[in-house]
């Protein structure tokens, strides 16, 4: 059985296009593989710049991790910063990337580029050295990343291959894979645009805590066409073919078969807002109640948490002994 390790930054709040196009995935596979799934709040200090947002952040996104289906007696769910070996085995990363290896990363460059005369974190640089000792220290065999993640990959194989051959044997080489197609969410503004927490305005963007009324809301002032027609064509009616989607994934029914069962935007519309919350009804119910039980969640925490340590602590050991620093006495 695989390990696999996928991890989600405590930055924005969680959406529609987070849940079909990932976690729902992340639900149904915890029972295939041995599964790690990290929150990464270290990563997020990159772009964290107020007191106490981070924290709050994390323990939210950990009560939504639990309430849309991830089983802590099954997937191994963490918080990065509760786990030290991250930050160690960063800096033994840090010291075997070289710092042309990390100045051709993309996403530093896009990043650094987009805030030009702002401030620019040093860890913005380093990310990927983080990211490295994320991956190592859980002895991945796969990492399912998108492509524009595939780089982070590359460079995680490229920093244990080093340390391999400098200090022995001692770091699993990951693979990365491409995750599981989920569904395909896009923005209900901007059908051409996935729903992303980076939009500019939060109109076209289902929440998974949004109200029924706000739901209902968004997706009867979803952008279709002048037309009428009622058919799945994502080139050429891409606000129709979103609400298909989106119902499609919502009912477990083949989009084809929708596509066939309306002739008017309204119905479709109206549709695929009620079959929104009778998804999301459930996962909300649960994630106010973990919220309102903060013992609880912190206990379904540390079970992940400890399963972490263990295995953390393994990895980090072995790096040590490779290295020859000092046993501590």
């Amino acid at each position: 059985m695989p390990r696999v390790l996928s991890c989600i930054q405590p930055t924005g709040s969680v959406h529609l296009g987070n849940y079909l196009g990932a976690l729902v995935n992340w639900v149904s596979g915890q029972h295939d593989g041995n599964v790690y799934h990290g929150i990464v709040d270290l990563h997020a200090l990159t772009v964290t710049e107020s007191p106490q947002v981070l924290g709050n952040q994390t323990i939210e996104l950990a009560a939504m991790l639990f309430a849309v289906g991830l089983d802590p007696n099954v997937a191994t769910v963490f918080v990065q910063s509760h786990i030290h070996e991250h930050s160690e085995l960063a800096w033994i990363m840090e010291c075997t990337v070289s710092f042309g290896e990390l100045s051709r990363m993309t996403q530093f460059k896009d990043k650094s580029a987009k805030r030009e005369g702002e401030f620019i974190s040093a860890g913005l640089f380093t990310y990927p050295a983080l990211q490295a000792a994320d991956i190592l220290l859980y002895d991945a065999d796969e990492v399912p990343v998108g492509e524009d993640q595939r780089q982070h990959i590359e460079i995680t194989r490229d920093i244990a291959v080093r340390f391999n051959h400098r200090f022995g044997d001692t770091f699993v080489l990951p693979k990365a894979v491409h995750p599981k197609a989920g569904a395909r969410v896009m923005d209900l503004q901007d059908p051409t645009s996935k729903m992303s927490k980076s939009a500019t305005t939060d109109s076209g963007i289902i929440y998974m805590l949004d109200d029924n009324a706000t739901i209902d809301k968004k997706f009867k002032r979803a952008v279709t066409d002048s037309d009428g027609v009622v058919i799945y064509d994502r080139e050429k009616k891409p606000g129709v073919a979103n609400l298909l989607d989106i119902l499609a994934a919502a009912t477990n029914t083949p989009v084809e078969t929708l596509a066939t069962k309306y002739t008017q935007y309204g119905p479709l519309k109206n549709d695929a807002g009620d079959a929104v919350v009778a998804l999301l009804d459930p996962i909300r119910t649960r994630y106010h109640e973990l919220m309102n039980d903060r013992g609880e969640l912190a206990r379904l925490l540390s079970i992940g948490n400890d399963r972490a340590r263990e295995v953390a602590a393994q990895t980090l050991g072995r790096a040590h002994q490779a290295i020859g620093l000092l046993p501590r006495i």
